[in-house]
Parts: C-alpha cells; sequence; structure tokens
C-alpha cells in the first residue's frame, strides 16, 4: 500500500510541477509570485529526481542474476 501511495504522490507531485511551469510562462505572475514559484518547482523537480533514482536502482536490484548484474537498455518498441 505504501508503494502505491508513493506511486500517487510522484504523479500529483509531476502534476504540480507542470501547473506551476504553466503559470510561469503564462506571465501572469508579479516577481515575488513568480520566484516563489520557481523555488517550489525546484523542490519539486528534484524530489522527482529523487524517486525517480530510487525506482532506477530498484529494477536494477530486480535485473540481478545471482551475483552478475544484467544491465539491458529498456526498450519499449520489444513487445
Amino acid at each position: 500500500m505504501t508503494k502505491e501511495k508513493k506511486a500517487i504522490d510522484f504523479e500529483q507531485q509531476l502534476e504540480s510541477l507542470e501547473s506551476l511551469v504553466e503559470s510561469l510562462e503564462s506571465g501572469g505572475l508579479s516577481l515575488e509570485d513568480s520566484l516563489k514559484s520557481f523555488e517550489q518547482g525546484i523542490k519539486v523537480a528534484r524530489d522527482c529526481q529523487q524517486a525517480l533514482k530510487q525506482a532506477e536502482q530498484k529494477v536494477e536490484l530486480l535485473m540481478r542474476q545471482g551475483d552478475e548484474l544484467v544491465s539491458q537498455p529498456f526498450d519499449t518498441d520489444s513487445e
């Protein structure tokens, strides 16, 4: 259940980041609000990056075969 919650949190963080970018791109914010939004966006982006790094490490652990790590590129066309 915690894994599902973390996945949901990641999706929510990503949506939050997209919303921040849209508001910054609109140009309707004051300089102070723009700086606050930018600062918040950097924090959210770092959190998302950390979550992705952790997920990548889990995938590498799952791909271990014996004592050897089998590194394979992710290929979406292999279906």
